[in-house]
């Protein structure tokens, strides 16, 4: 007697789902959908309340004149009557003066702190681990807060101002005064030659780390590279015909006139951030050079180094690997806390695209697009710089 034909049902959903591969291809489908759905119905919820509020969407308020506002702080040619996208640059630029600064002092004040937290004097090592629990467990808007209140009302009036370097940089409560650079006819010749100067100084480190590779042999060719730079500028500037000339400050009647004012504002926010951001970097950096094997220093020291070249020939180098992803955490931090300058009145990106130029104009939505989409960009650039930097220092295996 013949067996009965077994009838095999067709595959349905629940074989698709079996399917690892397939699953997970379903699954990536199913999120791009949801997102792109979510998309269109905000889409669709900002245009539909737009039309209610008789609203059109466009960026045309950027070249509105007049711009109408006064800003404290300037580095470009600026009046109340420029362009609302005028404004905006002066804010961008003042926004990354603060951020470059920031992070120049940062990582000098964090690496040196880190380092000083290692030492083996037990003053030093106490000192150090204060100043980074005390500065890091207080909330970054407090720093800026206190900063500002310490200059505005500690540091005297101008006409009783502290004058440092010979009197050419006054200190008071309206900021600190420095000379001003007057550049002259020639200063072209000075920058060019300085620029191929710094390019033979890299040229001639880099040069003499190989030959060190091949050989062992050591050269001074970071000493080397500085009197290079400095010999070479130095001849330009003087063949040139002294083409720059300081611009000092100069006290007139209540107020100092010539120079550079660093207003107390930007001097705040600066240190502020600076301080706040160094305690991280120092925890980052004490992290990085416990993570390099004691066997590391131990063999340097058998060579007869001493500890500061060990430290920066043999371990500091090792220990960057571990440093650089969270040193580049760190980086951003700063740059997007800089947005809180409009507490103490410094006039960042915020305070003008993302303040005045918003409440003047009414286009909240594009005003906060554009400020949220600059700081995303200085974010990916300042990514994408550190992440090649790791790439140029990591540990290579051969």
């Amino acid at each position: 007697m013949a067996s009965p034909t077994t009838i095999q049902a067709a595959p349905g959903i629940s074989y698709l789902w079996r399917d690892e591969k397939l699953r997970g291809v379903l699954i990536q489908i199913g999120v791009v959908l949801v997102f792109f759905l979510s998309v269109a119905w905000l889409i669709g919820n900002v245009t539909a309340n737009f039309t209610a509020l008789n609203k059109t969407f466009g960026f045309g308020f950027l070249w509105q004149l007049p711009a109408n506002y006064d800003i404290n702080q300037t580095l470009i040619d600026y009046t109340n009557q420029d362009t609302h996208l005028r404004a905006a640059l002066v804010g961008l630029i003042n926004t990354i003066l603060v951020a470059v600064s920031g992070i120049i002092i940062a990582t000098i004040l964090g690496f040196t702190v880190g380092a000083l937290r290692l030492s083996n004097n037990w003053l030093i090592a106490r000192l150090a681990y204060i100043y980074i629990e005390a500065i890091r467990n207080v909330p970054v808007l407090l720093h800026i807060i206190l900063w500002h209140g310490i200059i505005i009302n500690t540091l005297p009036h101008p006409r009783r101002a502290i004058g440092l370097a010979g009197n050419s940089i006054f200190m008071s409560n309206r900021g600190i005064e420095v000379p001003r650079p007057i550049f002259e006819d020639g200063i072209g010749l000075v920058a060019s030659v300085f620029l191929l100067c710094v390019i033979a100084a890299i040229g001639l480190h880099k040069r003499a780390r190989r030959i060190q590779a091949e050989t062992g042999r050591q050269s001074h060719s970071i000493w080397t590279g500085l009197a290079l730079i400095t010999g070479g500028t130095v001849v330009a500037y003087f063949a040139a015909g002294t083409p720059m000339s300081l611009e000092y400050p100069v006290m007139r009647g209540f107020n100092f006139e010539g120079g550079i004012n660093m207003l107390p504002e930007f001097v705040a926010l600066t240190w502020a951030l600076s301080f706040y951001t160094s305690a991280f970097i120092a925890e980052n950096v004490r992290g990085g050079i416990l993570a390099v094997h004691q066997g590391q220093t131990e063999a340097a020291e058998s060579l007869g180094l001493k500890p500061g070249r060990v430290l920066t020939l043999v371990v500091l180098p090792q220990a960057l690997r571990v440093i650089i992803p969270p040193l580049t955490s760190q980086y951003l931090n700063l740059t997007k806390n800089s947005s809180l300058a409009i507490a103490i009145g410094y006039m960042d990106l915020v305070a003008t695209l993302g303040g005045i130029t918003l409440n003047q104009t009414g286009r909240e939505m594009e005003a906060m697009m554009l400020v949220m989409l600059i700081y995303l960009t200085l974010s990916l650039v300042i990514s994408s710089f550190m992440n090649w930097y790791n790439n140029r220092v990591r540990l290579v295996e051969r």
